[in-house]
């Protein structure tokens, strides 16, 4: 857990193998690595629903290049159980295999053998599956915990009110291992409750919360929305077109322009850098986005920028609700 909390970012692969192909797949494991990245982030459906995509094609990138780059030993390893389709045709959320115990079990001895790792260092729920009891999950992924083919283990988009009833279970059963990664969508902009992502989640005040109470690392995946925080032919999404949010792309290009700094990077400082941080997982295609990405990780905003951009999101702050 030490090496988790003491990471800053993760890589996301989620295509990597389908629409990035392997050579640039390679290319950014290596440049990662090489500027000090240490934490890859992939699942078991990565990337099911791109073209001619099965959900296998990130683990075995990884794999391939673990093999032949003998990176395994600085390198920690994420993968995610619970949101590939069955079948993988199946209409999606509602085919997602969910998290009943012989699931958990049974893709992890899939995602270990196309990994080349007998063990990984972090493994997440994808999804809630309200169908199998949460003790049932648990159970399961306590069980290679014991083994110790998982080191640690972690919730992807989970609801804040399951993480205390995992909390309580595990407060009662010393053999229940107790997520301690939370992984969900953040970003400086904040999409509008009124449309469902699901089974995506965002960060709010009680997933933060949680995540302070019990020391648990916060992800926050998509933080730089498609390019759209520095690309001004990239429209947002619907789930983020507000006023609120024109003021915040507004600002953040002001900011980065007074800086000398790109939208993307001064975002991530944002991110990274505040009392209470989140852990970026990026998703980049290119050794040129990488590299913007982890500048601005690497950024030290001067305190009065930081309290302009605080200003304007304040339900974007994890640090309210982890005082509460």
């Amino acid at each position: 857990m030490d090496r988790l909390r003491t990471t800053e970012v993760a890589l996301g692969t989620m295509y990597f193998g389908t629409t990035v192909d392997e050579a640039t797949s390679r290319a950014l494991m290596d440049r990662f690595v090489e500027r000090g990245g240490r934490l890859l982030d992939t699942a078991n459906c990565y990337a099911f629903w791109a073209p001619g995509g099965t959900g296998e094609e990130s683990e075995r990138v990884i794999g391939r290049w673990l093999a032949a780059t003998g990176a395994r030993d600085e390198t920690l390893i994420a993968t995610k159980v619970g949101c590939l389709p069955d079948p993988l045709d199946g209409p999606f959320p509602e085919s997602a295999e969910g998290l009943r115990p012989e699931v958990v079990l049974k893709q992890f001895e899939r995602s270990s053998e196309r990994l080349g790792c007998p063990s990984v260092d972090l493994y997440l729920t994808h999804a809630d599956d309200p169908s199998t009891p949460l003790a049932d999950t648990l159970g399961a992924l306590s069980e290679l915990v014991a083994s110790q083919r998982v080191a640690v283990v972690g919730a992807s988009n989970p609801d804040a009110a399951r993480l205390r009833e995992a909390a309580g279970l595990a407060s009662s059963d010393d053999a229940i291992a107790l997520p301690r990664v939370v992984q969900v969508r953040h970003s400086y902009l904040w999409p509008d409750p009124g449309h469902d992502i699901r089974p995506q989640l965002p960060l709010d005040h009680a997933l933060a919360g949680y995540a302070a109470e019990h020391r648990a690392v916060l992800q926050g995946y998509s933080p730089l929305l498609q390019g759209a925080l520095t690309r001004a032919d990239r429209e947002l999404s619907p789930e983020y077109r507000s006023p609120e949010n024109e003021r915040r792309v507004v600002l953040l290009r002001e900011l980065a322009a007074r800086l000398g700094v790109t939208a993307n990077q001064l975002a991530l400082a944002w991110m990274t850098g505040g009392p209470a941080p989140v852990m970026p997982v990026l998703g980049v295609s290119s050794v040129a986005q990488l590299d913007e990405a982890l500048d601005g990780i690497a950024l030290k905003l001067p305190k009065e920028i930081r309290a302009e951009l605080d200003a304007l999101a304040p339900l974007g702050r994890p640090a309210p609700a982890a005082r509460g």
